[in-house]
């Protein structure tokens, strides 16, 4: 939802709108997860502390969630914007000459044909994203990776518990190949229809 709303204001004619959006994407991509990460849960309490005046705490997993988010929303409306302006210039000048505004034009002609072809994209970014939640092990939340490190120090095994790690994130991420071929191939049956 994020990415799609950035993308919509990084391609409006509002230059302002623009301004932001570009901001945004260009500071998120342009800076590594985890420092955003360290800056959220370390920085940002602090920084809210010192303007206020009161006590200010995020917890662990709020950090971790608008970390991820915010990445993953910059990264998605570029992916949107690229598949929007890969849609024939002529379906806006045709959805307009039909009488549809722009709002409509993009909602009911632009958008699905865009949705057809970022599939494949959106499916990667979903994918980078299940594996970069790791970082969160960083701030102290409780994932797979961060799990695995626990049991390498109690056992000073490093082989098994990192072997298994590798293989649950694996068997997720065929998963969720599977279920975006699966949709991309559904997606096609309805075109040809």
């Amino acid at each position: 939802v994020l990415g799609i709303f950035v993308c919509l204001m990084n391609i409006s004619h509002n230059v302002v709108l623009r301004g932001i959006a570009k901001f945004y994407i260009w500071l998120i991509r342009g800076t590594p997860m985890l420092v955003q990460a360290f800056y959220f849960y370390f920085a940002m309490p602090q920084l809210i502390q010192s303007i206020t005046g009161s006590q200010f705490r995020i917890t662990v997993f709020t950090a971790s969630l608008v970390t991820l988010t915010l990445n993953a929303g910059a990264y998605i409306s570029e992916i949107f914007r690229g598949s929007i302006e890969s849609v024939n210039k002529g379906q806006m000048e045709a959805a307009r000459s039909l009488g549809l505004n722009y709002a409509k034009s993009m909602q009911k002609i632009i958008l699905p044909q865009a949705v057809k072809n970022i599939l494949p994209a959106l499916g990667n970014e979903l994918i980078v994203l299940l594996k970069e939640t790791s970082i969160s092990g960083y701030i102290g939340l409780m994932d797979l990776t961060r799990g695995g490190d626990i049991i390498r120090s109690q056992t000073y095994s490093a082989l098994f518990p990192l072997l298994v790690v590798a293989a649950i994130y694996l068997v997720i991420v065929c998963f969720l190949t599977y279920l975006v071929g699966r949709l991309e191939r559904r997606l096609r049956t309805n075109e040809r229809k």
